[in-house]
């Protein structure tokens, strides 16, 4: 237990340790009785947080030291508390052990690399590769993490340049002998980020696992160490080299779904099983620390995996709407080298915006095409509207998810400004991001 404030001193003093049921008297008079957490780098020395019976955690500032009593000891070196597994002693990132498999972890932020500042009740990332490795354990069991937090910034505020450097440094963590790596990132631009590490990352040796979290640490119902764990699992003990997304399979902690990085979208808000295969299952599940991969993949190379990021940030992504006029649609695309329209339907959009489809492919600009539809694909060829867009030279990509799209043409138009190259590229199934025939 970390901390050296009088607080912490009088615990200290007491042999009171993480695990024992505690009572504290707070400074406003209430009583809390509970289980002692362990002490962390974002809470105040003054501080204590208690396990309540709920499941959820408090953090109580003491009237005084002396006002923290033991109620029992818990005996055990550690204990189970719902899916939360609370270390009597914190881990040393430095003595992992040397025989166990490596494992990367390159953390980006969002709520699965949080912890909870109870002086404010606010969840902030962690700024630290020790405290990345501290807050799941049991991962120096089964192997040697070798930690890193690239950056600590929510999910939203992530940009092309950041994809850029992630995925050269899961390169470089990869090229040094790590068995895989797992991403810790927030759920919201997941999808986006598995998509662009996917096109610029290639002859892998191992899984590239990005996992998050729906509900942070603090809570019982929290996913975090669940979908970790998973992930490390699937990072050591499986053939599986592809980018991916693992996250809870359903609201309850049966599974983790294995997603593929160009197939995957989140479709709730809240919920622990918000991701979901578009358009083919999911490539496997792990249940148990145990690993099933059902679906056909890619297996681990041998040799340097290589990091191409040539990534062209001037891209749009436009979805179509009854109200978008000609005029706002100009405007959208205004300064773009490439748009991506995610149309209705089969792919469609007002009759009145393909001439500028037109005269944007004739100025050198591709215009993609997908559907807003969750599942299917776009078909151009079924209705007028669709043969008109063709003729403009659309480019439609089939069952390809409009947020995989738009970083693929971005990648794309990093490598060639030719027409007909940016064509063949994008009508061609790279990274299982397009299929013609679809499982039922």
């Amino acid at each position: 237990m970390s901390g050296n404030g009088e607080v912490q001193e009088s615990l200290r003093s007491k042999g009171i340790e993480p695990g024992d049921s505690v009572e504290v008297t707070s400074a406003d008079g209430r009583i809390v009785r509970g289980i002692l957490m362990p002490h962390h780098e974002f809470s105040g020395e003054d501080i204590v947080t208690i396990k309540l019976e709920s499941g959820y955690n408090v953090g109580v500032h003491p009237r005084s030291s002396k006002d923290i009593e033991l109620v029992s000891k818990n005996d055990k070196s550690s204990m189970q508390i719902g899916m939360n597994k609370i270390a009597t002693s914190s881990v040393d990132s430095g003595k992992a052990d040397k025989n166990l498999p490596r494992l990367s972890i390159v953390s980006t932020g969002g709520t699965i690399a949080s912890y909870v500042d109870y002086r404010t009740g606010a969840v902030k990332p962690v700024v630290s590769a020790d405290e990345l490795a501290r807050s799941v354990p049991e991962l120096f069991q089964f192997c040697s993490p070798k930690t890193e937090v690239l950056y600590s910034v929510l999910s939203e505020n992530m940009r092309p340049e950041n994809w850029k450097n992630l995925a050269e440094k899961v390169a470089e963590h990869l090229n040094s002998g790590s068995a895989g790596c797992i991403i810790p990132h927030g759920t919201d631009t997941m999808g986006f980020t598995a998509a662009a590490l996917s096109f610029s990352l290639s002859n892998l040796t191992g899984p590239v696992v990005l996992v998050g979290s729906q509900r942070s640490s603090d809570r019982p119902s929290s996913d975090s160490k669940m979908n970790l764990m998973s992930a490390a699992r699937l990072a050591i003990d499986s053939d599986l080299a592809e980018v991916v997304v693992l996250m809870h399979s359903t609201t309850d902690d049966t599974s983790c779904s294995v997603h593929r990085g160009t197939r995957v979208r989140k479709c709730h808000s809240s919920r622990r099983d918000a991701f979901e295969s578009v358009n083919e299952p999911p490539i496997g599940f792990v249940q148990d620390g145990k690993i099933f991969l059902e679906c056909a993949h890619d297996k681990r190379k041998t040799g340097r995996v290589q990091a191409d990021v040539k990534f062209d940030d001037e891209v749009a992504l436009i979805q179509f709407y009854p109200g978008l006029t000609p005029s706002k649609f100009r405007k959208s695309v205004d300064g773009s080298r490439g748009v991506v329209v995610s149309g209705t339907g089969l792919g469609h959009t007002h009759q009145e915006i393909i001439p500028i489809i037109a005269d944007l492919t004739n100025d050198g600009i591709p215009v993609c095409i997908t559907t807003q539809c969750i599942w299917g694909s776009t078909n151009l060829n079924v209705y007028s509207t669709g043969r008109d867009m063709l003729t403009a030279g659309a480019i439609p990509l089939g069952d390809t998810l409009s947020e995989t799209a738009y970083v693929k043409l971005s990648w794309v138009l990093g490598h060639t400004s030719d027409m007909k190259k940016i064509r063949e590229m994008m009508l061609t199934n790279m990274r299982r991001e397009m299929e013609e025939r679809r499982s039922l």
